[in-house]
């Protein structure tokens, strides 16, 4: 009974993200892809224990059942953590895609960081004009597994920065990182905003062309501001930018009984 007790009281060792309902007692059957990565890649074996969310009915303790090649079914048991509405801080990122790596880390970021949309703009001079938004999906439902989210963000399709801005919803302030060194202190700005919709938008390696930033001056919902006196590289802009936000906006301010734990890399 001790070591009942002793085993349950263990985290999972695995954590995924699926699209199935999560009930009691319900079986689960895994997609092939998660099968691989449990027996192929992490050698799990029947019995282990794997945490599954889907953004809708918290996180559960399920125990690995069947397991083979191309097949994983698992039974879940407790739910470990209710669903939360941990984007009412709703937040967005809208950015202009460069290079590959540089792409995915700021997918990877972003979702850690608490987004709950990821927008791809397409701008003058965007480096990548062609975007695979179901790797960039792929990456953040791996992002979110690893960061203990229970929600992965949503990745759309790419738009143009003038069909963004003409379909640009009411009530969302879209703060936009200008490198011009236009904008106000992103300190000064964030201290008073408040947690309401938001959104940041980070332009492309060589920035906004003239007439965007004509554009972005005329639209009403658009508070421009500034990082500091260095030039930074897209995926340092977007990571420093949604860190302000965090730390004077979002979830990262002190609330009795929060705590977010912190994991060592490996």
């Amino acid at each position: 009974m001790s070591n009942a007790r002793s085993h349950r009281a263990s985290p999972p060792k695995y954590r995924l993200y699926v699209e199935t309902a999560l009930v009691a007692g319900a079986q689960v059957e895994l997609t092939d892809d998660h099968a691989h990565y449990l027996g192929a890649v992490m050698r799990a074996s029947t019995g282990d224990r794997v945490a599954l969310f889907n953004g809708r009915d918290g996180e559960w303790d399920a125990e690995i059942v069947d397991l083979g090649k191309r097949r994983c079914q698992v039974r879940l048991e407790t739910q470990l953590r209710p669903q939360t509405a941990e984007n009412q801080q709703d937040l967005w990122l809208l950015f202009a895609p460069v290079k590959k790596a540089g792409t995915d880390m700021i997918v990877e970021k972003a979702t850690e960081l608490g987004v709950a949309v990821i927008q791809p703009v397409l701008t003058q001079f965007t480096q990548s004009q062609r975007v695979n938004t179901d790797r960039l999906a792929a990456n953040a439902r791996e992002a979110a597994e690893q960061c203990e989210r229970l929600s992965v963000p949503e990745v759309r399709e790419p738009l143009t920065l003038e069909r963004l801005l003409a379909s640009w919803p009411k009530g969302r302030i879209l703060f936009t990182l200008d490198e011009t060194g236009g904008g106000a202190a992103i300190t000064d700005v964030l201290s008073c905003a408040g947690s309401g919709p938001s959104a940041f938008l980070v332009g492309p390696e060589g920035g906004f062309s003239k007439s965007e930033l004509d554009l972005l001056r005329r639209s009403p919902f658009v508070t421009h501001i500034t990082l500091g006196p260095r030039i930074l590289r897209a995926e340092t802009a977007a990571v420093a930018g949604l860190t302000c936000w965090q730390a004077l906006c979002g979830d990262w301010r002190a609330r009795p009984g929060f705590r977010t734990p912190f994991h060592a890399p490996e």
